[in-house]
């Protein structure tokens, strides 16, 4: 379905791919779906290592769905990294897309939540300590089910240059994802070829009555460091962020020996991180 969306040219994406693969995908599909949100959901992450085996083909094809919802949202994002604008389809089809395939979606626009929201814009606010809230949604999040999140929510915020810096917040490169109209990605995929990009697995992201717990399938704690490798030369703070937003929030504070490596960003490696 991917690739038929990136063949297609009209602006009747919806009618002319999404919808019929949904139906095609039909009613099996969604309990698959349900099996594996039932799954992640549950257990505490120690207990999921006997059944990574098992999980290893669900997280390749949820993987797989993201790379649709990114294909579709493009869109709805400004131009400026990216020169295609996306497959057309409107701001009702894309979330009914996803709710027939069993998910749920939802805005939450109340407070600010990294769990919850992907920052699109960032309005810079005159004060530096303003703290960060929404001005505006982008487009619906996704919930898997069982409390597991699909996508988040893109919204516009406010926010003072100590929260979220203009430009950075919203224009750093994003990771755990592989396409974004107005700015650079970064997911596990990259680099490698047709066939084998596609096994890759899935960020598993779980809220439950006790807490968020975050890439709940990597087995790495965030401060668990390559002394060489570029992540060393985050802070704490920035590392966390990091794994909370997906992206950094303002200029690093050792931005000049980060520039002193090329390609530092792509060489993160933050997917382990939990």
């Amino acid at each position: 379905m991917y690739l038929r969306l990136l063949e297609h040219t009209g602006t009747d994406a919806y009618d002319a791919v999404a919808g019929p693969w949904a139906a095609y995908a039909g009613a099996a599909y969604r309990e698959r779906l349900a099996t594996v949100a039932g799954l992640l959901g549950g257990p505490l992450p120690e207990q999921l290592d006997p059944q990574r085996a098992r999980l290893h083909e669900d997280l390749w094809e949820l993987y797989a769905l993201s790379r649709v919802a990114d294909a579709l949202l493009l869109c709805f994002q400004p131009p400026g990294h990216d020169h295609w604008a996306g497959p057309g389809i409107s701001g009702e089809q894309y979330p009914a897309f996803f709710t027939g395939l069993g998910m749920a979606p939802f805005e939450e626009t109340a407070v600010f939540d990294p769990f919850l929201h992907e920052i699109v814009e960032v309005e810079q606010a005159a004060d530096p300590a303003e703290p960060i809230r929404i001005t505006g949604v982008v487009w619906p999040g996704l919930w898997l089910g069982g409390g597991v999140l699909f996508g988040r929510a893109g919204v516009r915020v406010r926010a003072g240059s100590r929260h979220a810096e203009r430009g950075v917040a919203d224009r750093s490169p994003l990771y755990w994802t592989f396409r974004r109209r107005h700015r650079p990605t970064v997911d596990p995929s990259m680099g490698w070829g047709s066939n084998s990009q596609w096994r890759t697995g899935f960020r598993v992201d779980v809220r439950t009555n006790t807490g968020d717990r975050l890439n709940i399938l990597g087995d790495t704690h965030v401060d668990a460091v390559d002394a060489d490798g570029a992540e060393a030369l985050l802070t704490p703070a920035e590392r966390r962020d990091l794994l909370r937003h997906r992206c950094l929030l303002r200029t690093p504070e050792r931005a000049d020996a980060l520039a002193a490596r090329p390609g530092w960003a792509s060489d993160l490696y933050p997917y382990d991180w939990r």
